[in-house]
């Protein structure tokens, strides 16, 4: 069985001093060029220079961290009888996801639920070294398939109205390694223990997780470290997370330094409000 490639719209996400910039669209604007600015603005008002750099996080089998696939005896594809992880990421109708070559900008416009039960348009953006990763498994993810190295996105359940210091560490641990979540592809994870919690500026928290996933393979258990900084967008009652892992072996290595550049990028803002209709891209199965 193939599996279908997502359709990829590359755009330019230009690092800027946006201080004071309009995020008014001229009329020649496009609403991807507004939205990019828009992010922008944003991201100058908040300051992450700080964020500590923990968090462990895995995926699983080493066939599947490098390629995003499995390779046989699981039937012709390796990933027959898979159900497709979930990640809580719903796409807002019209937008494609998009990462800039040059500057691995990532920008994704997400739907989330809001207090009053409407629907808030989200735009999420992260700088990752790594390309998107395509196919029906992904929804919003940066890998590089020759390490395993990644990072992706992923929304919590209601946060019943408390803010991000309230939540205890096993809210977005439960959600994060769900037995339909993005690491239990293979079996849920195991050994999972959060080393280090850490508010920001009050609209950010990070986590510190270390964990284990099952090799397919070699039926051995693989340990890995994961880094992962939250956020409620204002008017929401959802935590949009940026996941970012790797092998416990590579964490040593190095990627440690390129899991911090990538969690201290993340932004989740809501959208510019416009005229078209909030509501949510049917997901490909």
């Amino acid at each position: 069985m193939k599996i279908s490639s997502s359709s990829l719209f590359i755009v330019a996400l230009p690092i800027l001093n946006v201080a004071g910039l309009s995020i008014d669209p001229k009329p020649s604007c496009t609403r991807r060029e507004a939205l990019i600015s828009w992010v922008a603005g944003a991201a100058s008002g908040v300051c992450m220079s700080q964020l500590p750099a923990y968090a462990e996080g895995s995926f699983d089998v080493n066939d599947y961290l490098r390629s995003g696939m499995v390779s046989q005896p699981m039937g012709v594809s390796g990933q027959a009888g898979k159900s497709r992880p979930e990640t809580g990421i719903v796409l807002r109708d019209g937008s494609e996801v998009s990462r800039d070559s040059r500057s691995g900008n990532v920008l994704a416009e997400i739907i989330l639920k809001g207090k009053d039960d409407s629907r808030i348009a989200v735009l999420a953006s992260y700088q990752s070294p790594w390309p998107l990763a395509t196919g029906t498994v992904y929804d919003v993810e940066c890998r590089d398939p020759n390490t395993g190295d990644a990072a992706f996105l992923s929304v919590s359940g209601n946060t019943k109205g408390k803010d991000l210091a309230e939540l205890s560490n096993s809210f977005f641990v439960d959600s994060l390694f769900a037995i339909t979540g993005r690491f239990s592809f293979y079996g849920q994870p195991t050994d999972i223990k959060v080393k280090k919690s850490t508010i920001v500026n009050e609209k950010y928290r990070t986590l510190d997780v270390t964990f284990s996933t099952l090799s397919q393979s070699t039926q051995s258990e693989i340990p890995r470290r994961a880094r992962v900084v939250a956020t409620i967008p204002e008017g929401t009652n959802r935590a949009v997370m940026l996941v970012a892992s790797a092998s416990a072996n590579r964490w040593k290595k190095g990627s440690e330094k390129d899991i911090e550049s990538v969690i201290e990028s993340f932004r989740a803002t809501p959208a510019p409000k416009t005229s078209m209709k909030v509501r949510g891209k049917e997901r490909r199965s």
